[in-house]
Order: C-alpha cells, then sequence, then structure tokens
C-alpha cells in the first residue's frame, strides 16, 4: 500500500523527524486554538495610532490637571474700581493688597475701610509685587485676593427647592464661557427667584473673580453645581417631574405663551454664538424665543435669561395670588 513502503530510505528513522510529532496543529491542543480577532490599531503598542492616542491621552490629562490647580488658585481681582465693587457686594476674599506709595483717592479709602471692617488682611506691598500678583495686570494699585469658589453638588440644588416650599426654578448653562455673562445670569436667577445655576464640567465659565463681581455678590447666597455631562443631569431632573425649556430664537412658543412658567422648571441658556447644543436641545420639552425687533438677530445670553426669569416670575406672582 502506497505510504506503508519498507525499504530502505522509504522511512525516516524514529525520532528524527523534525517539528510537531503530535498532530497537525503543534506540540499539543493550544496550537490548535486561533489567537482572537486582530487588535485595533490604537490598541497595538507598536501601530503609530497607539502613539497618536497615548500622547493625545496625556495631553488631556496634563490639561485636566492645569484646569484642576488653575480651579484650586486663588484668582485676584485688579484696579481701583473693580476691587471696591466687590468689597461692596460683600464678595469672599482674603486678602487686600495695597501698593506702596500710591495716590490714596477716596476709593483707596473705602476699600481699606471696607476690607478692615470685614476681617480682610490688608498688605502693602511693593508695585512691582503687585505685579506678579495681579499677573501684569493694570492694578492701580489695588489687588484683592477672592479665594477658589465652592461649587455645590447638583443634587443639592433639587433638595433646597424642594424644601423651599415653592415650585422648583433651576437655571442651567449650556456652553456660556464668556465669566460676565455667568455672572450677570447668577444675578437674574437670584433676583427672579430660582433656586440655584448648574454649569457644564467643559466648555463653560467658571465661577472667577469677573464672574463673581458682575454677579455683584449674589453668587454668595445661590448655590451654584458643576454637572459631568448636562444633558442626563437634564434628564435626571426630567425624571424628577422638573419640565426643561431652552432658549432658542426659532423655539416652539415665545416668552409670551410660557404656560409651564408655574410648574416646576428647568430653564437652560445656550452658548454666546451657536445657543443650544443638539442634545441639550433635544432633551428640552420646550423651546422658547424672545419676539424681538426685526432688526436685531439676537439678544446676550444673560439678557435673554433674565427676560424668561422675569416672565417666570411674574407669572408665578400671578399664580400665587
Amino acid at each position: 500500500m502506497a505510504g506503508n513502503s519498507k525499504r530502505r530510505g522509504a522511512m525516516r528513522t524514529p525520532g528524527s523527524k523534525k517539528g510537531a510529532v503530535v498532530g497537525s496543529g503543534g506540540q499539543k491542543s493550544k496550537g490548535l486554538q486561533g489567537k482572537g480577532p486582530t487588535p485595533k490599531a490604537q490598541d497595538r503598542p507598536n501601530h503609530p495610532a497607539y502613539r497618536k492616542a497615548n500622547a493625545a491621552a496625556k495631553a488631556n490629562a496634563v490639561r485636566q490637571q492645569r484646569r484642576k490647580a488653575a480651579d484650586a488658585a486663588p484668582e485676584t481681582v485688579a484696579g481701583r474700581n473693580p476691587v471696591v465693587e466687590c468689597l461692596r457686594a460683600g464678595i469672599p476674599a482674603t486678602a487686600l493688597y495695597v501698593a506702596l506709595g500710591i495716590d490714596a483717592d477716596d476709593r483707596v479709602a473705602e476699600a481699606v475701610q471696607l476690607a478692615a471692617s470685614r476681617g480682610i488682611s490688608v498688605l502693602e506691598v511693593q508695585r512691582g509685587e503687585l505685579d506678579r500678583i495681579t499677573g501684569g495686570a493694570m492694578h492701580q494699585g489695588l489687588g484683592l485676593q477672592v479665594p477658589p469658589y465652592e461649587y455645590a453638588e447638583p443634587r443639592d440644588l433639587l433638595r433646597a427647592a424642594k424644601e423651599s416650599g415653592r415650585p422648583p426654578l433651576l437655571v442651567a448653562l449650556d456652553g456660556v464661557t464668556d465669566p460676565r455673562n455667568l455672572g450677570a445670569v447668577v444675578r437674574s436667577a437670584a433676583a427672579f427667584g430660582a433656586h440655584g445655576v448648574v454649569l457644564p464640567q467643559r466648555r463653560s465659565a467658571s465661577m472667577t473673580a469677573v464672574a463673581w463681581r458682575t454677579s455683584a455678590g449674589t453668587a454668595a447666597r445661590l448655590p451654584i453645581a458643576v454637572a459631568t455631562n448636562l444633558t442626563r443631569q437634564l434628564r435626571e431632573w426630567a425624571e424628577a417631574g422638573l419640565m426643561v425649556i431652552g432658549l432658542d430664537a426659532d423655539g416652539d412658543v415665545d416668552v409670551d405663551g410660557l404656560d409651564l412658567a408655574t410648574g416646576p422648571l428647568v430653564v437652560v441658556v445656550g452658548s454666546e454664538g451657536r445657543g443650544l447644543s443638539r442634545l441639550v436641545r433635544e432633551t428640552c420639552d420646550q423651546t422658547v424665543s424672545i419676539p424681538m425687533a426685526s432688526n436685531v438677530e439676537s439678544l446676550n445670553a444673560s439678557v435673554a435669561a433674565g427676560v424668561v426669569l422675569a416672565e417666570v416670575a411674574r407669572r408665578r406672582r400671578l399664580d400665587a395670588r
């Protein structure tokens, strides 16, 4: 039979065969097992995509560390008028810096008096040192150190609203990056009875010294929270029974038809340029526009928020009668 020849040279000497001797897949059954699917390019250490993804992850980590460090560092309000405004508004401060040898006018005298009456340290420093502290800003011989803002948790806002005995009214900012707009929205929210303001963790202004000053001190009385994911937070509040409305130039209704005003409500204010993001707009139960003259395209984000919040407050007053 073919393959069974016993002639010399037709058979390999036992034990001299090269390669595998047990089966055709290798020494053991392990050799018959597949290695699985090929890893993605970014998961293969020697692939350029892996190096690129790794570098991007490191850069992102550095940016987050720098942002955390910036958020944790105190800020300094510079300039005579801004410093006096902050002290008048009762903004928390830890130190008032006064440059040696400056010409003391009424604003300098008032700043020193207000700081001393509140127990804030008044420190005289060289002008060059004040330049360094204020980052080279036009300080006019005065600088006010403001501690980092202590944010609340989003759940704290809803809890406080429910405990108030009034229908919850919360304000959410979607991509508002100008701290002056943030401060102005906080001021309007406090003026018209909102229970708190929530900011997204990314692409948003934070409570800097500029925002503090613009809020006229109301940020010390109104809780401000940061949401890791604004869309998810809005959905959680919707599940808790709050209606979500977004300010939009092409809204479903105009502010005159805002019948949801008297119930539990979240008012979402979009960014200065692009307005509401797509996911946030899809999360809203209703979008609201503000009627304007035809030759005006849009309102500043903080002004639009003030108009809508004023209408909400008006309707709630009427409903309470």
